[in-house]
Order: C-alpha cells, then structure tokens, then sequence
C-alpha cells in the first residue's frame, strides 16, 4: 500500500512540474490545523514531508496562522511546531484575518509562486479546487496524502495540449476558411447581409399581347393588296396623254 500510494505521489508531482512548471525547493504553506493532525498522529513533518514528495521542501506559513493559534491554548502544541517554520509576508500585517481567506489570497488567483498547501481545513480545500495548479496536501490514516489533481486543472491542461496540436499556419488557414463560410469564433454560422437588388428596367416593361396567327395572316394581306393597288394607280397615271378633251377658246 505505502508503494502504491508513493507512486501515485509521484505521478501527481510530475503533473505539475510538467503542466506548471514546479520545481524544487516545493514551498509548503502550512496551517494550524495541519500541524494539529500531525501532533496528533505523531507524524514527523520535517522528517517525513521530503521523502514523501522525493525532493528539498521549504515549509513556511503566514502571520495569520500564527495570530490564530494564539488565540486557541488548546493548539499550543501545533502553535510551537508552526512556528519552526518560515513565515510569508501576507497582505494582512496589521489586520489579520481567517487563516482561510489569507491561504487563499498568498495564491493570487494563479498561484504565480508554485505554493503547495497543507491543511485540514474543509473550507480552504473548497477554495482550492477552484484555482489552477495548487497541489493539496493532508493528513488520512496517520499518513500525508497529496491529492488529485483538481478537475480545474486538469480540463487546463487537456486544452493547452489541444491547442498546441494544431500548428498556428493550421490555425490561420481554419480561421480563414471559417470566414469564407460565414463561421463565428464561437462555431455558429453568422448569417450573410442580403444586398438590396435593383429591379431590371427592361423587366419592369408591359409584355405586348401576342396577336393570333390567323389575325397575322389577314393583316399581312391587307398589306400587301393595299401596295398592289398603289402600284396600279401608279402605272395608269403614266401612261400615254390626257384623254381629257381641251376647252375652246
């Protein structure tokens, strides 16, 4: 069991060092409430935390945690054994609050620092599953479990990989194409602006009745009788003199 649970440790490690670049010295930020579980189970976190993650931690924590135990006399044993550790500038010198609220204000969001977190504490777990790259560190069964990575961070990862698949020509040719077909970024088709067509002239002309074949027929033989007729009187108006008598004088 202890073999399967180092190499599962050891798969998660890699994980990070690979998808967020940590590296070491891991920075362990540790609260009262881990310290407390491990007095209680007689766990040696000095001695046992850099064999477990297989490399040089540092372990540190906050004024805020420190400022907390204080207040408890019944966690006097974790108060001595935090502070031993190294202490992080938080933004809470003057006015300290919640060991939760200032765990999770040291990540930034991105946790830009590669911190690790050790605690018990339901509330700070919740919190840090919601941010990316922060590896989780607790205390089960008298032994120190790192924790899955969250389903924030891994969905992260799977789409950096996917993106890196496609090369930035590819890229460039998909989003030009995507263009011609009228493609939004988001995948939905973006409908095309019709330009208003004006109407041929030509088209906008009365069609003329078409006259019957037959009514054609007697039109064109009206014609053609009528300039046969003219023809004639032009030939009898020429021929010959008058016969027309002249009046006497």
């Amino acid at each position: 069991m202890k073999i399967k649970r180092q190499k599962q440790a050891k798969k998660t490690i890699n994980f990070y060092k690979h998808n967020f670049s940590f590296r070491e010295p891991f920075q362990i930020l540790i609260d009262g409430t881990f310290c407390q579980a491990a007095l209680k189970n007689k766990i040696q976190i000095k001695e046992q935390m850099p064999k477990y993650l297989m490399g040089e931690v540092q372990l540190c924590t906050t004024n805020c945690a420190l400022k907390e135990l204080e207040s408890m006399k019944d966690l006097y044993g974790a108060k001595l054994i935090l502070q031993r550790y190294q202490v992080r500038n938080c933004k809470h010198f003057k006015n300290p609050v919640s060991v939760s609220e200032c765990l999770l204000s040291m990540l930034e969001g991105t946790n830009p620092h590669h911190y690790f977190v050790a605690t018990q504490d339901q509330e700070v777990t919740s919190g840090l599953k919601k941010i990316l790259g922060v590896p989780l560190l607790y205390i089960i069964l008298n032994t120190i479990v790192l924790d899955k990575p969250s389903l924030c961070s891994v969905n992260h990862v799977q789409a950096v990989a996917l993106r890196e698949m496609v090369t930035p020509a590819q890229q460039q040719s998909i989003n030009s194409l995507k263009e011609v077909q009228g493609i939004g970024q988001d995948g939905e088709r973006q409908g095309k602006k019709r330009k208003r067509k004006i109407p041929n002239p030509l088209s906008c002309l009365k069609k003329k009745k078409k006259q019957p074949q037959t009514q054609l027929l007697k039109t064109e033989g009206k014609k053609k009788k009528r300039s046969r007729q003219r023809k004639r009187r032009k030939l009898e108006g020429g021929e010959g003199p008058s016969l027309k008598p002249t009046p006497n004088p």
